[in-house]
This record gives C-alpha cells, structure tokens and sequence, in this order.
C-alpha cells in the first residue's frame, strides 16, 4: 500500500498552505478541531492548494453531517474524525459524507468542489477519503471492527490523546500494545493507518509496523521550534 506523507496545518495561514503544497507534501491536514482557523475561512485554504497535487484533508471539529458536507462541497479531498469510538459513530460519518446510496449527502451541482458547476461529474460522484481517529481505549477496543466499515479508508492514530486516555482509563494495555492493535485490524481489513510524527527518528520503527498516512509535525511546532531555536543562537553571541 503506497504511503502519504503529509504534515498537519493548525496557523490556519492560505500561504503556509500553499508553501507546504510547493514542498511537496502529498497530503496537509487542515485542522479545524485544534486550529487557529475558523471554518468560513477553509475555502482560501483550499484555494491556495489549487493546481498541485498536494491532498486536501480537513479534521472537522466533530461528524456533523452538515459540516462534514460543507467541507466536501468546498473542494476537500476528504475529511478526518476525531474520537470516532464505535462502529456506530464510524458509520455516521460515512452516511454524512457518502452520497446515496451509501450515504445521504445532499447533491448540490454548483458548489465550488465542482466549478460552481463549470465542472459537473462524469459518471459516478467522485468518494471522500475519510480517515477515523483512534484515540481512545474503547476505539481500540473497538478499531477491527471500525476498520471493516466500508467507507472508512484509514484509522488514525492520536498518540497524545490516546496516550492520555489510557492512563484516565487505567488501561491494563500499554500504548505500544493498542498501537499494534490498530495496525493490524487496518491490515486485516485492507485499509491504510497513520499517525502524527513529532519526531523523524520514529520513522524507520512506523515503517517497519506499516503505517501508510504518516503526519511529519505540523506548522505551528516547526515555527515555535524555529523561533526558539533562532532565539537561543542569538542570546549565545
């Protein structure tokens, strides 16, 4: 399975956005959970991946059907869900952004991800990506069974946020041990598995367990490490 090298994007800046697109990362996550950006202002942040071949994935802030819609709508190539726990939320998320007779996706002709209608489907409607984050013991309790919804392309893995269920939940596992749980049932299920990176030295260890949508840091910590870094060179002379 081809791996995606992408990289998260929290400052909510078009021309952050469009600088990662011109390095050529193959995916950025436009991140409207945890971000700076406020959802109006997504499509400038699409806009600014036009003509590249960099993938447009957007976190919402949770799987409401019409915000997951709009986002679509707006260009995205897919979407990430937070927290998605059981088969049930997992499921939710497909219907929101599958139309029928897979999902109930409303169809609109005239949105932006189709020209505003200069560039209307040939044939069937194009599918989302959706990638389902893993972040909590009851997910990993439940991930082989998320994995096998069709529909659902990757889990995800959260490693702060499960890091810090597992030790609210006094989980008996350790994090290494849901980690190799969650890669298996994406391979059992032929589906892909990523997660955030905040350290290159991890990768030849993500590699070898077959992770396949990898996050390289995202820009906020490349700018705070950057500052920080110039900072101290600049008290030492």
């Amino acid at each position: 399975m081809k791996s995606h090298i992408g990289t998260f994007l929290s400052i909510g800046s078009p021309a952050v956005t469009e600088l990662a697109a011109e390095c050529g990362f193959d995916w950025v996550l436009i991140d409207l959970e945890h971000g700076c950006e406020s959802e109006a202002a997504l499509p400038n942040q699409l806009r600014a991946l036009r003509g590249s071949n960099t993938l447009a994935i957007v976190r919402v802030s949770a799987p409401h059907p019409d915000l997951i819609a709009r986002v679509l709508d707006w260009g995205a190539h897919g979407i990430m869900v937070p927290h998605v726990n059981t088969v049930a939320e997992a499921r939710h998320c497909v219907d929101a952004a599958y139309y029928p007779p897979q999902g109930h996706r409303g169809v609109s002709r005239t949105v932006r991800a189709y020209g505003y209608g200069m560039r209307l489907p040939d044939g069937a409607m194009p599918k989302p990506i959706i990638l389902a984050q893993i972040e909590t013991a009851e997910a990993v309790a439940n991930a082989d069974q998320i994995a096998a919804v069709e529909g659902i392309d990757a889990l995800f893995i959260g490693p702060a946020d499960l890091s810090f269920d597992l030790k609210a939940q006094q989980s008996p596992h350790s994090y290494d041990d849901c980690v190799n749980s969650i890669v298996k049932a994406a391979k059992d299920h032929g589906k892909g598995c990523g997660i955030l990176v905040r350290h290159a030295d991890d990768k030849e260890k993500l590699k070898a367990l077959g992770f396949t949508w990898i996050a390289m840091d995202s820009d906020l910590s490349l700018v705070r490490e950057g500052f920080k870094r110039n900072l101290a060179a600049a008290r030492a002379w």
